[in-house]
């Protein structure tokens, strides 16, 4: 009898003591809880996190479901039990997504590592780090409530906990900076009166997508500028190559549907299609149009940004001044194509046999797998003509100090940083395919906007050959080619100053009605 009342008082002194004796319901509701939050953040979020409010809802919950598992345990093998079963259900739970960040892992190429290192990697950061620390608080509350003194001294046993804390704080900080983009300022450093500058999110036939605008007066003509990619996000090149532009234009860039401050548009298998694209671009038009009390605007086309102007105001004509393209393209697949023996001969003529085996196993595009186009794009460098840019271009570059595709620009906060590269691969893998069908020369014989575009002499030829032609074709009621000799893909910003004096001295005068 005296030894069954001991056990009693000693079950009250530790209440987890009953449970703890049943370490299967503790596995179980461990691996349970924590699997349905897998669930849970794959079916909301099936890319992992895409925004600060996301990440924050990642973290707050990972740190919760791991300090139960902690409770629950009373071990330190949750640290690695409650993690599997996180991975595991969010692998299961979004088995349909679409993309390179999601799709099955591969390191075979230095992209697929990207994509694994900003998808599955990033989410691991935000969700596991704080699980983890969650664990660790929970095992040692629950020694306490048992009753257990841990063993050594008490900065020893607290330190681990102390570390994790410190990173999870650090990371939720990171997480909620935000981002900004530089007031427009007069003489006197203070922003200058009548000038705009701002971040601003508005809704796009359903989604919310990013804009960045800015400009010394908000009565000017808009100018809004479409990057290229498709996937590509470029809001802080502009802004730090197009100052004067901006003098003369309220000059807006916009993160288009999937990339960059507007990834978690996403939306692969309903809304991420050609037509969606051309859709947006008119509602972002007459959101701008609406708002500054315009009844047209301009629209600067970079790469992929110059197929969507020239789709864009094909469709709607009445909606704009004129159509600008750098970096022309007028047919995707014939471009992929010339391309593809353009690499073949590259590598014969230098005799470098890897490539053209690794070619000749692709096969003539469209490519089957998405990383043959970068393994193409990789080579870009070495079928270009040799020609030096501006030393004005090369100096503002330098100054501006942006980083790798533009990622240390003020215009993203932590997260958005993370979105400029999988909002890439994500976007360019399932809008790229449906460009293959496009083709001007046949299928935009006639553009009823003036058009202007921006020739790079050391273009690539299979682009370049392609632009001169459509061009020369094309009736349009003003048609105007600028040739540049130092400058290939990117004239209007490898030759920022000159763009400016055409957009000022000639179209402007040429087309700009009141």
């Amino acid at each position: 009898m005296s030894n069954i009342v001991l056990e009693n008082r000693e079950t009250e002194q530790r209440p987890l003591a009953l449970l703890w004796q049943h370490r299967w319901w503790s596995l179980i509701i461990t691996v349970g809880v924590t699997a349905l939050l897998g669930v849970f953040i794959a079916l909301t979020m099936p890319r992992g996190p895409a925004t600060a409010v996301q990440a924050l809802i990642v973290m707050v919950s990972s740190l919760a479901v791991g300090l139960l598992a902690g409770l629950v345990m009373r071990s330190r093998w949750a640290m690695l039990l409650a993690p599997i079963a996180y991975i595991i259900a969010i692998e299961l739970a979004r088995m349909n997504a679409v993309g390179p960040t999601v799709d099955a892992i591969r390191f075979d190429n230095t992209f697929s590592i990207l994509a694994f290192i900003l998808g599955r990697g990033f989410h691991g950061i935000v969700g596991l780090l704080p699980m983890i620390l969650g664990v660790e608080v929970g095992v040692q509350a629950a020694r306490r409530l048992d009753g257990r003194t841990p063993t050594g001294g008490r900065i020893i046993r607290w330190l681990p906990t102390a570390v994790l804390a410190i990173l999870v704080i650090a990371l939720a900080i990171l997480v909620t900076q935000p981002a900004s983009t530089p007031p427009i300022l007069g003489a006197d450093g203070e922003p200058l009166p009548g000038s705009i500058a701002e971040l601003t999110t508005i809704d796009v036939n359903g989604s919310q997508q990013a804009l960045m605008i800015r400009g010394y007066d908000v009565h000017k003509p808009i100018l809004l500028y479409l990057s290229g990619g498709p996937g590509q996000s470029s809001l802080p090149w502009p802004r730090v190559l197009f100052d004067d532009l901006s003098r003369d234009f309220l000059l807006v860039g916009w993160d288009q549907r999937g990339t960059g401050k507007s990834y978690a548009a996403l939306d692969p298998t309903e809304t991420l299609t050609l037509d969606q694209t051309i859709a947006d671009t008119v509602t972002v038009t007459n959101y701008l149009r609406e708002r500054f009390d315009e009844e047209k605007i301009y629209l600067l086309g970079e790469s992929w940004g110059t197929t969507l102007a020239v789709l864009a105001a094909q469709a709607r004509p009445d909606l704009y001044h004129a159509i600008i393209g750098s970096g022309q393209m007028v047919s995707q697949r014939e471009t992929d194509r010339r391309l593809y023996y353009d690499v073949l001969e590259y590598a014969e003529s230098v005799g470098d046999t890897a490539v053209t085996e690794q070619m000749l196993a692709y096969g003539e595009p469209p490519y089957q797998d998405l990383y043959a186009y970068v393994y193409v794009m990789a080579l870009y460098e070495k079928l270009y003509q040799p020609y030096t840019p501006p030393q004005a271009y090369i100096e503002k570059g330098t100054q501006a100090n942006l980083g790798p595709w533009n990622v240390l620009g003020s215009e993203y906060n932590f997260v958005e940083k993370v979105n400029v590269f999988r909002g890439f691969l994500d976007t360019a893998a399932v809008l790229y395919p449906q460009l293959q069908g496009i083709d001007f020369r046949q299928d935009v014989p006639r553009l009823d906007v003036p058009l202007y575009v921006l020739d790079g002499a050391a273009e690539l030829s299979a682009r370049r050959d392609l632009a001169l032609e459509w061009f020369n074709q094309v009736d349009a009621p003003i048609k105007r080619i600028f040739t540049f000799e130092n400058a290939a893909h990117a004239p209007a910003f490898e030759h920022f100053e000159a763009f400016t004096d055409i957009m000022t001295e000639t179209v402007l005068p040429e087309t700009y009605t009141e």
